[in-house]
């Protein structure tokens, strides 16, 4: 069975990957297919906040009663990244380039100090805490995200 951690360092590491073609394609300043790619990334990277806002999170409240700690701390920060990818757009409509690059900047730190804390504290502490109920929740979060990539 595929842990927690596992299925979701995957999922960033997907969200990355498109990130960075949005990046690159932005720096060629070709602005159609550098449009296209960010709404890809933002697309996957709103799933996968949902995924976590509408199924991990609660589940991992509910199973140790944590709803102030590092859950609200994910929350938050995923309110700071939307707002970030509403100016990456926005310097994408306006053609800037660097504007563009400084908010994909912001980003990338953002996103970095993010996962780790996902990757090497909350993941973890989810797939011990939610023991028998992280096979049921490995598969709710699998289907989440599949639809996504499917699309």
């Amino acid at each position: 069975m595929t842990s927690i951690a596992e299925l979701m360092t995957h999922d960033h590491r997907s969200c990355d990957h498109e990130f960075a073609a949005a990046e690159t394609l932005a720096a060629r300043k070709d602005w159609p297919a550098a449009t296209k790619a960010l709404n890809r990334f933002t697309s996957s990277l709103e799933t996968h906040f949902q995924a976590e806002e509408q199924e991990l999170f609660p589940r991992f409240e509910a199973a140790t009663g944590m709803t102030q700690g590092p859950t609200q701390v994910m929350r938050g920060e995923h309110v700071e990244m939307r707002a970030t990818l509403e100016r990456l757009a926005s310097a994408l409509e306006n053609q800037d380039a660097d504007e563009f690059a400084g908010e994909a900047e912001t980003l990338l730190i953002m996103m970095q100090q993010h996962n780790m804390k996902e990757e090497n504290i909350l993941y973890p502490m989810c797939d011990t805490r939610l023991g028998a109920q992280s096979e049921a929740v490995v598969g709710n979060l699998s289907h989440r995200l599949a639809r996504e990539h499917a699309a």
